[in-house]
């Protein structure tokens, strides 16, 4: 998969290094994967919530952040959408950022 925005994750981590680990992990993992649907993604994070408009939540570190991204799956692009804390999250609207 290809991932865009990657600045918003390096951003973040420099100003939360205890989430940089699992970030990083994450990025890692999606950049290797291959989903083609939302079920692939919840066969390996059974934890993620699968949003409308393609949207997916992944929790990091142990759901103290939350990660949200838009994946267009015939392309293989994940754009990543937002990254904050579970309290940051509450405050949008995670199907229309």
């Amino acid at each position: 998969m290809r991932i865009v925005a990657r600045k918003t994750l390096t951003e973040y981590y420099r100003t939360h290094p205890d989430a940089e680990q699992q970030l990083e992990a994450w990025f890692y993992e999606a950049k290797h994967a291959n989903w083609k649907t939302p079920a692939a993604i919840k066969q390996r994070y059974a934890n993620a919530s699968i949003l409308s408009d393609n949207r997916v939540v992944f929790n990091i570190k142990g759901n103290d952040y939350r990660l949200v991204v838009k994946i267009h799956y015939i392309t293989g692009i994940i754009y990543i959408r937002f990254f904050g804390t579970h309290a940051e999250y509450d405050k949008i609207d995670a199907e229309k950022i």
